[in-house]
């Protein structure tokens, strides 16, 4: 039997079979509404609201969430996951919804986990008040759930602009959503006040976002725009600290609420280790239950706010949160601003409060029509009383009085329910007083109805009451960009003086001047030796030459330390240079003055300026650094023009000053003809003239170039221990 395909066009089979679960995504999970929620959420906070939390005792959670399946089947991890976030003892949100007893974890740690279920208690917040305002009076659309046993909300009818008080995030299929929190107070003042005057500057009254973890806001003006505009852009979060100068003691006790407390002092702890932060002693964690609590020991010769501007710089102790405000409005997702956002709830809260108002008036409405009916009856109760004991059929109780009294059926039914002992005239006075105030509640709510300002003043009363009943104080601090202390990058780096020393088998040495006080003896591969050594400061930059015309810069800083005993690093590893690659000379660097001169055995030197080294980005590696047509004999550093020595072969020398090489913007350049050679021989040395010794250097000296040089004399060689050769290349 063969298997049969169907080819499919792989467009209709994402439309048929991935869009149903992208949109399922977006819509029914992970994007919030206007209300500020998502369903989870939603489906969780109306079982408690059903379970009578908002005002009731506190209830175990397993109940809540046991309760909740009812209208979320996803399972009862995920629904107290959601229960947890929403939670006082989290502390992720300004302005909790669910009043919490018992350890629910804390969001500024990933170490702390919550309990379970069974062992912590709920209720709804009283702002909770505020979410479900008028919510059984038809003012937002009411669903089947799942197996269509129950109702709940589409939306909540909050009183206030939700979605921007609490903070929101959510990875959805193709798009994602993350909405930064405000504070209430100010999401209130400037919602009124947008609500009056829709040119108002929002950045008056609403000033930046805050979060519960507090921490300093690094204010930017045209980001903060940005972000009101566009509902895309990031700001900047640092944590808070405070230096207890008797103890050398740092205390960070705020952090940004994007980050952990593991995460940063793991990455403190990192950077001790590598040797970046020395003026740390210890970290600790001491959070308890005062609070969250960082403490570092520092050294007491350490400067602690340059430390804190280090530690902001290095770790994620100031971290950015990048704002992507993707709502659903009417099950669409839309990326909207700030101003955006509060037209569209704006809109939803009209339509709320025009549903409850029409609600409230139906109501009215039909009490008025009863005391109406019962107002009639007032007119002779004895005739009433006669019509219903003559009435021998009960069925014909109702159209009897409503023959009798001129009443409709509903005004008959509501006369006919009231008891015997309510058939009196002062009863029925009473009850007939509120005809004048139900006519003139329906009236007004008449009024309500066909004026929108009416909707927008009960709206702006609603919200200075939220604001003034649960508003407070900013958690997170505003500061100006000019209040941050800046560190560069080369204060960040420790100053002090190390060694370096490059052996002839490519081995790599840093060592400091402390350690080789202690030990000097140096440990080398056996048949090794030290070519090359220089003290220079730790903040420098070294340039590594090649015998492939390579030149590789790296901050010195970033190569480990090491002592006298160790063999030292294997500079091909640190370099990732190509196999059988050789360095040839090491030259430290700090500001790109001075000249390199190469010199080639085919005679010629080439001289190059150090600045034809310097680039403005961080490369690493740089090919053509010097002339690759004739194999080179050795390169080396000069501050400026001075003597030097080239040999020929072993029998002749020359003395020159290097002025009389000319300097080459190009450092690839091939170089001048320096030495005039026979056929067969070459250059085999470049030599400071300091590095001969000759009874009568200046007998060496050329003054012109190309020069053929002059013949060492026997008393020299022995000198210089010739033939032996001299020098780093043999």
């Amino acid at each position: 039997m063969s298997n049969k395909y169907i080819e499919q066009n792989i467009t209709d089979t994402l439309e048929t079979n991935y869009m149903p679960y992208a949109m399922s995504v977006i819509v029914s999970r992970a994007i919030p509404a206007i209300d500020g929620f998502k369903p989870a959420h939603r489906k969780l906070l109306y079982t408690m609201y059903k379970m009578g939390l908002l005002n009731g005792d506190r209830t175990k959670s397993t109940n809540v969430v046991g309760q909740t399946m009812k209208l979320n089947p996803h399972g009862d991890a995920a629904i107290y996951e959601t229960m947890v976030r929403l939670s006082r003892g989290n502390g992720s949100l300004l302005h909790p919804l669910v009043d919490s007893k018992g350890n629910f974890g804390k969001k500024y740690s990933s170490d702390m986990a919550y309990a379970a279920s069974r062992y912590t208690e709920v209720r709804l917040e009283k702002i909770c008040e505020e979410i479900f305002k008028d919510i059984d009076k038809n003012a937002v659309d009411m669903v089947d759930n799942y197996d269509g046993t129950l109702k709940e909300p589409v939306l909540f009818p909050t009183a206030f602009p939700n979605v921007l008080v609490n903070p929101n995030d959510g990875i959805a299929v193709g798009m994602a959503s993350k909405i930064c929190s405000f504070n209430l107070k100010e999401i209130c003042t400037a919602t009124a006040h947008y609500i009056k005057n829709k040119g108002c500057d929002l950045k008056k009254y609403l000033k930046a976002p805050d979060f519960s973890t507090g921490g300093e806001l690094i204010y930017n003006e045209a980001e903060i725009e940005k972000i009101y505009e566009t509902g895309k852009g990031s700001f900047k979060v640092r944590g808070k600290y405070r230096y207890d100068k008797k103890n050398s003691l740092i205390e960070i006790y705020e952090i940004p609420y994007s980050t952990t407390l593991e995460a940063i002092t793991d990455k403190i702890i990192a950077l001790v280790k590598a040797g970046k932060l020395k003026e740390i002693n210890d970290i600790r964690d001491e959070t308890d239950l005062n609070g969250l609590k960082i403490a570092i020991d520092i050294k007491r010769n350490a400067d602690p706010d340059k430390l804190m501007a280090k530690l902001y710089q290095m770790t994620p102790l100031c971290d950015s949160f990048n704002c992507n405000f993707n709502i659903l409005i009417n099950g669409r997702p839309r990326l909207m601003g700030v101003k955006e956002i509060l037209d569209e709830w704006i809109t939803f809260r009209q339509e709320c409060i025009e549903r409850q108002t029409a609600y409230d008036k139906e109501k009215k409405e039909h009490r008025l029509h009863l005391l109406k009916g019962l107002r009639e009856i007032l007119l002779d109760i004895d005739k009433a009383i006669k019509i219903i004991r003559n009435t021998e059929d009960d069925s014909m109780v109702i159209p009897n009085l409503m023959q009798g009294f001129g009443i409709d059926e509903i005004q008959a039914e509501y006369v006919a329910e009231i008891k015997l002992r309510n058939l009196n005239k002062d009863y029925i006075l009473k009850r007939t007083e509120d005809i004048r105030d139900l006519e003139e509640e329906i009236h007004f709510l008449e009024l309500i109805l066909s004026n929108k300002d009416l909707v927008n003043n009960i709206i702006i009363e609603d919200l200075k009451r939220v604001g003034k009943k649960y508003g407070k104080d900013r958690c997170t601090e505003i500061i100006t960009e000019e209040q941050v202390l800046t560190v560069d990058n080369e204060e960040m780096i420790e100053d002090y003086n190390v060694k370096l020393f490059l052996t002839r088998e490519n081995y790599f040495k840093k060592i400091t001047l402390a350690s080789l006080r202690s030990a000097s003896e140096q440990n080398l591969k056996e048949g090794d030796e030290i070519v090359q050594e220089f003290e220079i400061n730790n903040r420098s930059e070294v340039l590594f030459f090649s015998d492939a015309c390579c030149v590789y810069k790296v901050r010195l800083h970033e190569l480990n330390e090491c002592k006298a005993s160790a063999l030292g690093e294997y500079l091909n590893n640190i370099l990732q240079t190509e196999e059988n690659e050789k360095i040839i000379y090491m030259m430290p660097n700090h500001d790109y003055k001075g000249m390199m001169l190469f010199a080639y055995k085919n005679g010629k030197l080439s001289k190059v300026p150090m600045s034809a080294y310097e680039t403005k980005t961080a490369r690493k590696k740089l090919i053509n650094a010097f002339g690759d047509k004739s194999p080179i004999v050795r390169a080396m550093y000069i501050e400026k023009d001075e003597d030097i020595l080239l040999v020929r072969d072993t029998d002749k020398a020359m003395l020159i000053n290097s002025e009389l090489v000319p300097l080459k913007q190009t450092k690839g350049s091939q170089g001048v003809q320096v030495y005039t050679l026979k056929k067969g021989s070459e250059l085999t040395k470049m030599l400071f003239a300091g590095e001969f010794d000759a009874e009568n250097p200046e007998y060496y000296r050329s003054e012109k170039i190309p020069a053929t040089g002059h013949f060492i004399t026997d008393e020299d060689k022995a000198r210089n221990n010739m033939p032996r050769q001299i020098g780093m290349f043999e």
